[in-house]
């Protein structure tokens, strides 16, 4: 994987709208600029979308500098994104403070363009690249879709924010059935193939943004459906084991198809204070294990109540 090409998003806070001017004539050429003249402002801009750094003047009369900072860091969503301080308080103690804050860079004003052109973009490369590795360390290495880790945190958030609506949230467990068999006949590359054409096919039928395909481990995969009920799950379960079974991948080893497939466990609740995603998670993996032994390609499912 490589950096990302499209203009890195800066966004400059200043009350000054000759400071402002400066820096966007600086920067334009080489970022997609967005400007906010206030701390509240900023808030607002970073809510809507998130800019790749943000410059940030200290002295503003709604919200000082240093309390936006505070704001930003204190807020999953918005603490990675890189601040640099352009102010004209140069104390040591002024530094010092802004850094402990957590901002990634100090320049006192008056600014040279130069310096700031420079400082800005190796921030971003840095930004940039930590946002790779970050990326990288949540993706199955094999597959491309999600890895456990990233499955993990996902339903951890997805918990929360169904609890908070009281809206129906669902898992899906899958396995590919007589998968050592497929190694076994067609050898472990064949098998690594055979994997990254289920993931596709898994992650493939997800049409919304908030669900995610993940591999659970080995030839198991999970699958996590934000607002679903049951009947929903298991519709989209069906066109998941539809979909693998058309992709007509050969499989002599099964004993109970000519062809790959899959059985699906689902499970469904509307979550509640008490109860635990990892609950739903042992229900959907035991609906998985009924399904298989009752002979496999098949989508079973409960409703947690």
């Amino acid at each position: 994987m490589e950096l990302p090409t499209a203009p890195a998003t800066i966004l400059i806070v200043d009350d000054a709208p000759s400071n402002l001017a400066v820096l966007t004539e600086a920067l334009r050429s080489e970022y997609e600029v967005r400007i906010a003249s206030s701390g509240s402002q900023a808030l607002r801009l970073v809510e809507e979308s998130a800019p790749d750094l943000i410059l940030l003047d200290i002295l503003m009369p709604d919200m000082d500098g240093y309390e936006v900072c505070r704001r930003f860091k204190a807020r999953a969503a918005t603490r990675n994104i890189p601040i640099i301080f352009l102010t004209a308080k140069g104390d040591v103690a002024d530094e010092t403070l802004g850094l402990a804050l957590g901002a990634v860079d100090y320049i006192v004003k008056p600014v040279s363009v130069p310096i700031v052109q420079a400082r800005v973009r190796t921030h971003v490369e840095l930004k940039r690249r930590g946002d790779l590795l970050e990326t990288l360390s949540m993706r199955d290495g094999l597959t491309g879709i999600a890895n456990r880790r990233r499955f993990n945190d996902c339903l951890n958030r997805a918990w929360r924010q169904a609890m908070r609506g009281a809206t129906p949230l669902s898992l899906l467990m899958a396995d590919i059935d007589c998968f050592k068999a497929y190694n076994d006949t067609y050898g472990h590359m064949a098998g690594d193939e055979c994997l990254k054409a289920v993931a596709a096919t898994l992650a493939g039928v997800l049409k919304r943004p908030g669900d995610l395909a993940a591999r659970f481990g080995g030839e198991e995969f999970v699958v996590i459906l934000e607002e679903t009920d049951l009947a929903g799950a298991m519709h989209l379960a069906e066109a998941m084991r539809l979909a693998v079974s058309d992709l007509g991948l050969t499989h002599d080893g099964s004993c109970i198809s000519k062809v790959v497939t899959i059985t699906l466990g689902a499970a469904c609740c509307v979550p509640k204070a008490g109860g635990s995603a990892e609950n739903l998670l042992c229900l959907a993996d035991r609906k998985l294990y009924e399904a298989k032994m009752a002979g496999r390609n098949r989508v079973l499912g409960t409703q947690l109540v």
